[in-house]
């Protein structure tokens, strides 16, 4: 099964919402600047019945570069993490 292309995506809301496709758009692209905008401030950002971004703090390690095989060092770095809800876990099972 492939999985939906953002427009199908954004189709489809239209079409159950009874939004256009423009405004199904906009409302999506609003909800992910809004979402980056909370992890910056906050530190998370909870999308009910779906899950939780949460901003994470990764250390600094040591990894192989895979062609040649020597030792390289990997910088701390903050990322984003998504973790999911337990109800979408539920109702996925």
């Amino acid at each position: 099964m492939a999985r939906m292309t953002q427009t199908e995506i954004i189709g489809a809301l239209a079409d159950k919402t009874g939004m256009t496709k423009a405004q199904a758009k906009d409302f999506f692209n609003e909800m992910a600047e809004l979402a980056k905008k909370e992890v910056k401030k906050n530190g998370e950002f909870t999308i009910p019945g779906f899950g939780k971004l949460v901003k994470a703090h990764r250390k600094a390690r040591e990894g192989r570069n895979p062609a040649t095989g020597q030792p390289i060092k990997i910088p701390a770095k903050t990322t984003v993490k998504f973790r999911v809800g337990k109800a979408m876990k539920d109702s996925v099972a």
